[in-house]
């Protein structure tokens, strides 16, 4: 059995680098606010005194706890900022960075991939993406998605360590995630591995990707940035996507993110597809709207694969938590229900159910 942890977005820019030990620049390029302390300020309002100079282990919080018991093989996140001190801000209203001197403590949290291929890998152009790749390569953290050139951008990050299935991540953003068409990875052009299409074309390039490196018992996932931040709605291309690349590609694992609150979810011919996990960690704390969606609420998702039968999902389990003081802190039992039954509700699977367990984690009943 294969044991993976897998979030949404991590953005580790912004307010948060600001309560770091090494905060960056805090000059921001919005028309909302001007410098990222205020956000550390709107937070502070909506909860409370937050704890400057801190290290990676007090944002990551109970999360660290949670994973250190749990103990899964890999874990894969999708990391929405870049890592620089340099570089010039796209003109797009909103620019991600944190310090690269806070990026020595990433490796923290069991996190055996980071995803690159989102809409603000490039936020501070290609020298910002330069700046992250090499940052990540230096402390030899695997990451996909994003590249020198489209080749790079492709590739898969491989998972591997003794006695156990390597476990290959390809990761892509698709145009509706606002990515746009000029930072796709190129000839000799540095960007991100961005889907043109999601009709069969696109699944037949993944699975000629995934035939060229998969060796027997690996275990294959997809990490696509897709959709907007916010609602439940699931567009029928992205469905059909997930779904053929299950069925055409090889693929075993579908990890979708983008949206700010964890989205539907449904098992496919015994596959996991997850179509948005949710921010795992922002800065959002303090910021009047969209309510309804209970953006403050993140969670982790532990999922167990059996290689002996396939790599078919055996079980699932769902840690809820609260971003509070930009720190993740375990969900109280009235948020957990909250979110059990959002799940429940998006659910493409009307067979399937996910109950609470004494211990707040949310679990699926059956297979």
């Amino acid at each position: 059995m294969t044991r993976l942890f897998l979030a949404g977005d991590v953005m580790l820019g912004r307010g948060i680098d600001q309560i770091l030990r090494h905060p960056g620049d805090p000059r921001l390029h919005e028309n909302y606010l001007r410098s990222a302390l205020d956000y550390v300020r709107l937070a502070e309002r909506a909860g409370g005194p937050i704890p400057r100079g801190v290290g990676l282990d007090y944002v990551w919080g109970d999360a660290a706890e949670v994973i250190a018991m749990a103990r899964p093989d890999w874990g894969i996140v999708n990391l929405e900022t870049a890592i620089t001190d340099d570089g010039a801000p796209a003109p797009k209203g909103i620019n991600y960075r944190m310090s690269v001197s806070n990026a020595g403590e990433l490796a923290g949290l069991r996190i055996g991939c980071f995803v690159l291929a989102n809409n603000h890998m490039l936020d501070w152009g290609a020298q910002g993406l330069s700046d992250t790749l090499s940052t990540l390569r230096h402390l030899q953290l695997p990451s996909a998605g994003a590249g020198r050139d489209s080749r790079e951008a492709a590739a898969p990050a491989v998972l591997s360590r003794a006695g156990a299935p390597r476990v290959l991540v390809f990761a892509m953003a698709t145009r509706d995630s606002g990515v746009p068409r000029s930072w796709a990875a190129g000839h000799g052009k540095p960007g991100i591995n961005l889907l043109e299409s999601l009709d069969a074309a696109a699944v037949k390039a993944i699975k000629d990707q995934v035939r060229a490196v998969r060796r027997t018992g690996d275990i294959s996932v997809a990490s696509i940035h897709w959709g907007g931040n916010w609602g439940y709605d699931m567009p029928p291309e992205h469905q059909n996507l997930a779904r053929g690349l299950i069925e055409e590609a090889g693929i075993d694992l579908v990890h979708g993110h983008s949206s700010h609150h964890p989205k539907g979810w449904e098992i496919h011919r015994g596959k996991l597809i997850l179509y948005g996990c949710g921010d795992f960690l922002n800065d959002y704390e303090g910021i009047a709207g969209m309510e309804e969606y209970r953006g403050d609420l993140s969670a982790m998702y532990l999922v167990d694969l059996d290689e002996t039968s396939g790599n078919v999902l055996t079980a699932l389990t769902v840690i809820p938590f609260k971003i509070r003081g930009f720190r993740l802190n375990r969900a109280h039992r009235a948020d957990a229900d909250w979110l059990c039954g959002t799940l429940n509700r998006e659910c493409r699977n009307h067979d399937r159910h996910l109950s609470i367990a004494p211990d707040l984690t949310i679990r699926l009943d059956k297979l």
